[in-house]
């Protein structure tokens, strides 16, 4: 059994993930710093308003779906959308590199 492999298919594939990979990465990187601001806004002010007494915040509860994501990350069993990623390796090489690179330049 023979395995016919196209190179430049091959690197269409390539080169096309590592665009949409970079553009991702970039745009990823700049909405993960506004969540990290509007969250850090969000408990700021909750706090404030727990000091005055209009707000009771229970943080124990607030802090729990971040204590369960964490858990769950150490479990150690990959997501369903991994193994998607694993079976189209040629478009996951390119857009991991290119990901990287706009996540790097965001």
């Amino acid at each position: 059994m023979a395995v016919n492999i196209d190179p430049t298919s091959l690197g269409i594939e390539f080169g096309s993930g590592a665009v949409i990979g970079g553009i991702i990465g970039f745009a990823a990187k700049k909405v993960a710093k506004l969540i990290a601001v509007l969250v850090g806004i969000e408990l700021a002010l909750f706090k404030f308003l727990e000091s005055r007494g209009i707000l009771t915040v229970d943080w124990e509860r607030l802090t729990a779906g971040a204590v369960q994501a964490s858990e769950a990350a150490q479990n150690g069993t990959p997501p369903e959308w991994i193994n998607t990623i694993l079976s189209t390796l040629s478009i996951s090489a390119g857009f991991t590199g290119g990901f990287l690179v706009g996540f790097r330049r965001g």
